[in-house]
């Protein structure tokens, strides 16, 4: 199994270029699969759950092969997200693996539903899916136990560099990534013959520029981009303050709680509007109650912004879908049918509409 595992981990290297394109063209085709045939939404969402577990299963291989590269040397400084995420996974082996699984879980958990509502009832599918809510909301109270600091999104790190120059490493080839491996000599002399010996007469004052008052860039503006920030010198881990306070506490536990509350309400009732009105109630309290970062906290500013902007997808749950989302996509589709272009956007999304209808984790929190 491992000489198996060995193979692979060469063929990969040695052909990370046209995998990273294959993987591409294939996520690509997962978009405009639903609605081409009889369960094509099924086959576009295991596709695209193999890719992404793929994916992050080849960026885990690929990590450990530029760290043992000793000549690789990246052209851009790691992310803030990177450098947090990484040092975290290197700290504690808990975190590493508690990380994977939920990112294993999202990348899978809306194949489970779809498998679940072909072979069983409705009730047992809500039972399903409020387990597996349980099993991720137990997992991040336990990342949150593990670094005592609000959770960020993606919690891996993600790839920050280019496949394509990997199998030139292999071959222990140039690379723009790979620094020299030895500093060039001295220039080579110009031969006697080509060597231009005439003597230039200097130019007239009045065809010369005269010189600049003052700088056109101050060197205040030259530096600035180059000098190190706070962020710089911090230890990864440490990027993102420690939460202190039972405030800050409560906030990061509602909402870590709210997509297990949510789903719970809405298993047992989801003919009122009590679990989408709970939710946003969850998410405000959740948003009031946290402190507010420094502005020097790049990373978690982020991760904040990040959620406020998730607060769109509540325009795709519940009776604010159906009442009122909906009806104006609907009608953009029925109005742009027969537009050139946009008649194949609303095409692709008149076959997306029923998805959200049927499924819960296309929109889930």
């Amino acid at each position: 199994m491992s000489s198996a595992l060995a193979h692979y981990e060469s063929f990969l290297v040695n052909n990370v270029s046209a995998i990273s394109t294959l993987e591409s063209s294939l996520r690509s085709i997962t978009w405009i699969l639903p609605g081409r045939f009889k369960d094509a939404e099924l086959a576009s969402e295991a596709l695209s759950a193999l890719l992404n577990s793929m994916s992050m299963y080849h960026d885990t291989l690929l990590s450990k092969f530029v760290q043992s590269q000793p000549k690789y040397r990246p052209l851009i400084p790691s992310s803030l997200h990177t450098r947090y995420t990484r040092g975290w996974s290197e700290k504690t082996s808990l975190y590493k693996w508690i990380a994977r699984s939920l990112e294993l879980i999202r990348y899978l958990e809306l194949l489970v539903e779809m498998g679940l509502r072909r072979k069983v009832s409705v009730k047992a599918r809500w039972r399903g899916i409020v387990f597996i809510e349980v099993i991720k909301a137990v997992l991040r109270l336990i990342l949150l136990k593990i670094t005592k600091r609000p959770l960020i999104s993606p919690l891996v790190p993600e790839r920050e560099f280019d496949p394509s120059a990997l199998p030139e490493f292999a071959d222990d080839a140039s690379s723009p990534t790979l620094a020299p491996s030895s500093p060039p000599t001295s220039l080579p002399s110009t031969p006697e013959h080509f060597r231009n010996n005439h003597v230039q007469l200097p130019p007239h004052p009045l065809l010369t520029p005269p010189p600049p008052q003052q700088s056109p860039q101050p060197i205040e503006d030259y530096l600035l981009p180059k000098a190190l920030t706070t962020a710089s010198v911090k230890t990864p881990t440490s990027l993102i303050r420690a939460l202190t306070s039972p405030k800050d506490w409560v906030a990061e536990i509602i909402f870590t709680l709210r997509p297990l509350i949510y789903a719970v309400m809405l298993s047992a009732d989801r003919k009122s509007n009590r679990p989408l009105l709970t939710a946003l109630a969850l998410e405000f309290i959740s948003r009031n109650l946290r402190r507010v970062p420094s502005s020097s906290a790049f990373l978690e500013r982020a991760e904040y912004a990040k959620r406020d902007r998730d607060i769109v997808w509540y325009l795709l749950r519940g009776s604010i879908w159906q009442d009122w989302t909906r009806p104006k996509l609907e009608g953009f589709v029925d109005g742009t049918a027969h537009i050139p272009l946009l008649g194949l956007f609303s095409a692709l999304m008149k076959d997306w509409i029923p998805l959200i209808d049927d499924y819960y984790y296309y929109t889930a929190p």
